[in-house]
């Protein structure tokens, strides 16, 4: 089922849509995040990818239960979207030899997969209400809530924790 296509009939399909786009998202971030703790070289930084990697790991468990909710098996569809900010993200981490560099692009990629996220839970909410699934909404909404915290950390890593300033100063 592409986006937009003749499958999507009525809100209920498109907010379906949505969900298996967040899953399979959300299953390529458990993938990606492990290869981005181990590129990273700030302890920060490092730290703070494997607790989002658990918080990954509860916000799939709760997505789970919203397809539950809805009568539906848990499953993807593909999402052009996340796969290509993943390809993005290990295309420049392979151009980088600067570890200060390094990390300062591994934050800004992590920020633009939260942003892409932050930007689905937001639709979804907005749909699930509109359609009264009130049930699903707090699932999503904590979702959301833990993707905004995890783009205010990785703010923190590049502009408190120095990640910017130490990569300014490479070679």
């Amino acid at each position: 089922m592409g986006f937009f296509t003749k499958d999507i009939k009525s809100m209920e399909d498109l907010l379906l849509h949505g969900l298996q786009d967040i899953y399979y998202a959300e299953q390529q971030i458990l993938k990606a995040l492990p290869k981005m703790i181990d590129k990273a070289t700030n302890r920060d930084l490092a730290a703070g990818l494997k607790a989002h990697l658990d918080e990954t790991n509860k916000q799939v468990e709760r997505l789970n239960k919203v397809f539950a909710k809805l009568g539906k098996e848990p499953s993807g569809t593909q999402c052009p979207a996340i796969d290509g900010l993943i390809e993005e993200a290990d295309a420049t981490a392979g151009e980088i030899e600067d570890k200060a560099v390094l990390d300062a692009a591994i934050v800004a990629n992590a920020q633009a997969v939260e942003h892409y996220e932050m930007c689905r839970y937001g639709t979804l909410i907005a749909w699930a209400e509109e359609l009264g699934h009130d049930d699903i909404v707090r699932f999503l909404t904590t979702n959301l809530n833990e993707e905004k915290a995890a783009n205010t950390k990785l703010n923190t890593v590049a502009l408190r924790k120095g990640v910017n300033a130490k990569a300014s100063n490479a070679a």
